[in-house]
């Protein structure tokens, strides 16, 4: 490799044909998690297709949309969720104050 030749290709990351992760997907990064969020929001998948396509409770998709709603992608990562995640929770109802 001489001093100009352009750097080696970075391998995308693999993704189907409508640019959503794999169905196979364990390795839940920011990007991907969005991905999802901003397929469900444009009506490309349905929320029930997506928990059964990628094996995701509605809790958690809807704890992954209220951290970007309240902090933006960023909140998206583990650390940030871990953290926030009180902060995320949808309070009790109060029909379970009972």
């Amino acid at each position: 490799m001489s001093f100009m030749s352009p750097p080696p290709p970075v391998p995308r990351e693999a993704t189907d044909s409508d640019g959503l992760p794999p169905d196979d997907t364990v390795r839940w990064v920011p990007s991907r998690k969005a991905a999802v969020l901003a397929a469900i929001r444009d009506g490309r998948i349905e929320l029930k297709e997506a928990c059964r396509r990628w094996r995701l409770s509605v809790e958690e998709l809807r704890l992954w949309q209220r951290a970007v709603d309240r902090i933006g992608t960023p909140g998206l990562r583990v650390t940030r969720v871990q953290i926030y995640r009180p902060m995320l929770e949808e309070p009790p109802s109060r029909s379970d104050e009972t």
